[in-house]
This record gives structure tokens, sequence and C-alpha cells, in this order.
């Protein structure tokens, strides 16, 4: 038999990595590393064992599909010997027997008062008569069906086993060769992981066995034993909070909302105010010098459509709201990433909160920017920014870390400083990164029209709500089309300039 320069196996060394039935293990691992091709061989411990075997093995991932799958099989037998299977479809009996009383009360008044009315009850009973009988048939069918339910289950566990059996070595020995090259793995048995493999399984079977076979005499298992004082007592104390906060810091929130007020004024200006055709020939002179002819072609079809159907002013609006966000996101952000760039120390801190702001949902923080800054534009400004603002700093940060360190070097060699370091190598190498983090911020912004609109905020986000409020449809879906060639014109313009870069 050859043995492979990868598959090493000292008897001491397999003893002390398996600790129990090394000659066995050894043979196994041999026979796997020596063939070509797949090689079947069967652990009946490991088929006996099922996941206990995995975790005592320390091959947790194995551990956890184990489990998975096996509970599942053990819920099926549970609920197949000891469960109601019937009892969720009688469930619904109790709201139609309700309306069958009433009805049947009503029957009764209708006999006294009003004849033209007994048939119409009578035919509603009726029904309501043959829906309960329904329900009774299809509870009954579902408890001869446990038979199946436990043959079910028992099948699905010997399936598992099987396959338990077969993959236990090759997994077993593939863990044998990373423990050879790297020593800090754990190996062989310990106390410690055959209790903690055993009870973690042990505890899962049993908790989902109970849960599907006695729901009723275990009701802590069917739902969290949360007490509602908790949540409202939480609940008052951000609400408190909040407004103490707002009350103190007034003046703050008061002057960042001059600021982008300012800023978006000026946009507003520039984009709403300017006669149209001065402004689409800007845009598309400007995709023109980005994208090339094919671009410059589409952008003019774009404003043709948003011009012809009368979303040019709205679109404005949309535009200068957005790159009211954008300039003080893309600002903010460049310097930030800049610097955490340089400073591993500080984007630890600051990594969280961009994953904060970047996996929150968006209705969710629209609430404490209503809290600070009110309604209006300036406020769907912050919740633009916050939306979209991660991206820039991410990939400014992606892109510096990503310059190699032999430019760097043989810059700093021919005497640069790092003035000259940062404007004239890190930032140019690095470019590519941040015109993507800049164009991801850019469209992340736009997909926040809709929603900013909740908030008072004007343009095309505006069309879209009504049509949601009004089942407008037609309204909604050129709306939607607008707001897309936006986006698309945009990204044309941005992709192109990170193309030249």
């Amino acid at each position: 038999m050859k043995q492979t320069s990868n598959d090493p196996l000292p008897s001491e060394a397999v003893r002390a990595f398996v600790k129990t039935s090394s000659d066995y293990y050894q043979s196994q691992f041999r026979k796997i590393g020596d063939s070509d091709k797949a090689v079947f061989t069967f652990n009946w411990v490991a088929a006996a064992l099922g996941a206990v075997w995995f975790g005592m093995r320390n091959l947790w991932a194995m551990f956890l599909v184990s489990v998975v799958l096996e509970t599942i099989a053990i819920v099926q037998i549970a609920r197949g010997i000891w469960g109601d299977l019937g009892a969720p479809i009688l469930a619904r009996l109790e709201g139609i027997e309700k309306t069958l009383a009433m009805r049947r009360t009503q029957l009764s008044d209708a006999i006294e008062n009003a004849p033209d009315k007994v048939e119409t009850f009578q035919s509603a009973i009726a029904s309501l008569e043959g829906a309960v009988q329904s329900i009774r048939l299809q509870a009954e069918a579902a408890r001869n069906e446990a038979l199946t339910l436990i043959l079910f289950g028992v099948g699905l566990l010997l399936v598992v086993k099987l396959g338990q059996g077969l993959i236990a070595n090759p997994t077993l020995r593939a863990r044998y060769v990373r423990w050879r090259s790297q020593p800090s793995l754990k190996a062989g048995l310990t106390a410690p992981t055959i209790l903690l493999a055993s009870g973690l399984a042990i505890a899962t079977y049993l908790t989902c066995a109970f849960k599907f076979g006695f729901p009723e005499q275990i009701p802590t298992l069917q739902s969290f034993p949360a007490d509602p004082s908790v949540q409202s007592g939480v609940a008052t104390l951000i609400k408190d909070w909040m407004r103490e906060t707002a009350l103190s810091t007034e003046w703050f929130f008061d002057g960042l909302v001059r600021i982008i007020s300012a800023v978006l004024d000026t946009l507003e200006t520039l984009f709403v105010e300017t006669p149209w055709p001065v402004m689409g020939g800007f845009v598309i002179l400007l995709t023109g010098l980005s994208a090339g002819w094919r671009g410059a072609i589409f952008s003019t079809a774009a404003l043709a459509y948003l011009g012809y159907l009368g979303f040019w002013e709205k679109s404005m609006q949309t535009l200068a709201l957005l790159g009211s966000a954008a300039f003080i996101s893309i600002s903010l952000g460049v310097p930030l990433g800049v610097i955490c760039a340089r400073n591993p120390r500080l984007y630890t801190f600051v990594r969280p909160v961009l994953d904060f702001m970047q996996t929150m949902p968006a209705f969710v923080y629209l609430i404490p920017v209503i809290a600070f800054f009110g309604t209006g534009k300036p406020a769907a400004i912050v919740a633009t920014m916050i939306f979209g603002g991660t991206p820039v700093v991410r990939l400014t940060v992606l892109g510096l870390r990503g310059v190699p360190e032999t430019v760097r070097e043989a810059a700093m060699a021919f005497g640069a400083s790092r003035t000259y370091l940062l404007w004239k190598v890190d930032l140019p190498l690095a470019a590519p990164s941040i015109m993507a983090g800049i164009n991801q911020t850019i469209l992340l912004s736009l997909a926040m029209v809709v929603i900013a609109s909740l908030i008072g905020a004007k343009g095309l986000g505006e069309d879209v709500l009504e049509a949601l409020q009004y089942a407008s449809e037609g309204q909604g879906i050129l709306a939607g089309i607008a707001i897309l060639f936006c986006a698309m014109i945009l990204d044309r313009i941005i992709q192109g300039k990170g193309k030249k870069s």
C-alpha cells in the first residue's frame, strides 16, 4: 500500500488524536487516504450515537446538522405516538360554533318576527353545520395518519443514521489531517466535550418532543415567558429619554437643520429654478463626457420621459434632495474613511456604528429622526444620510487598505511626505474603490425617496406614496420608472468617472 505525503499516520499520532479504538481508526484512515476514489466505510458507533458522536469528536458542524435531522425524525415519532393531530384542526370549531349559535338565535327570532328572512338564516345554518362536519372529518382523518407519521419518522431516523455511519470516518480523518498541521485544534475525547455534546443533543430531543407531543403539559415551551410590563416600561424610559434629550440639545439640532437647509436650498435653486433646456443639456453633456455617446443618448431619452410625462419638476426636487444627502454623506464619509484606514482602533469603534446604520430598517430610525429633527425635508435628508452613508466609508477604508505597501514604501524612500503620499499615491490607487462607494451611496440614497416622502419630502416619492394610498396603479408605475431613470442616469455618470479613474 502506498502512503501519501499528506497523510501521515504514525500510530502514536492516531492514538493521541482518537484516544479510543486507535487500531480501527488507523486502518480506516489509511484505507481512505490510499485510494484515489471514494471509499465507503461504516462506523457503527457513530451511527448508534448519532449527533453525540460528532460532538464528542469536536465535529461541531456535523453535530448541528445531525441534531436538526434527528430532531425532525423524533418530533414526527412523538407527534404520531402522543400528539393529538386533530387538535389544531378542531381549534377552528370554536369560532364557527359561536357563529352557528348566533345564527340559530337569529333564526328563532326570524320565525316569530320576520318570516321573509327565515330561508336566509336556514341556508346560513346549513352551511355552517356543513363546515363543522367537514372540520370534524378532517380532524378524524388527521388522527388516522398517526401511524404514517410514525413510520415516516422512523424511516427518516434510519436514513440519518445510515448517513452518519457513512460520513463519520472520512470526516474524522479530515479533522485528523488538519490537527497534524494545526496542533491548536482540539483532539481526542474529553469529559467536558462528551458532557456538552450529550447534554445539548438530549435537551434538544426532549424539548422538541415535549413541545409537539404534549403541547398542553408544559405551557412554557409554547411561547417565551415574557412579561409585557417589561417591554412597556423600557419603551416608556426610551420615550422619556428621547424627549428630554431633544429638549436639552434643541440648539444643536436646530443648527444642523440650518446647515442642511442651506445646502438643500442651494441645490433646489440649481436644479429646479434653472431653465429645463439648460439643465437637460448640462446632464446630457456630463453623461456624454463621463460614459460616452451611448450614455448621452440614454440620458436624452430618460430626460424626455421625465419631461413629457410631467415629472420634470418633481425629478429635479428629488435630485436636489438626493444631492444634498449624498453631498453631505460623501463630504463626511471620505475623510472619515481616510482616518479609519490609518487608525484601526478608531475603525473598530466606527464599524459597529456603520453596521447599525446599514442593518436597522429604515422605518425604525425614522422615529428618532422625527423626534430630533421634526418632519420635512431636513429630516428626510438626515434619514437618507443614515441609510446611504455607510458604503462610502467602508469602501474608502477598503481601497486605502488595499494600496500595496511596496508602492508606499517606494514613495517614502524617495522622500514623499505624508500629505504627498496621501494625495499622490494612496487616493489615486484607491480611487476605483472610493468611486464605487460614492456610487453606492448615491444609489442607496435614491432608494430612500419613497420612504422619505412619509415625513414630508417632496418629489417622485410623493407620487409613489399617493399611488399606494389611493390604489392608482398607473401613476405609481410611471413615477417608479421615473425614479429608475434618475438612478440610471446617475449610475452612468458615476460609473463612467470610476472607470476613467
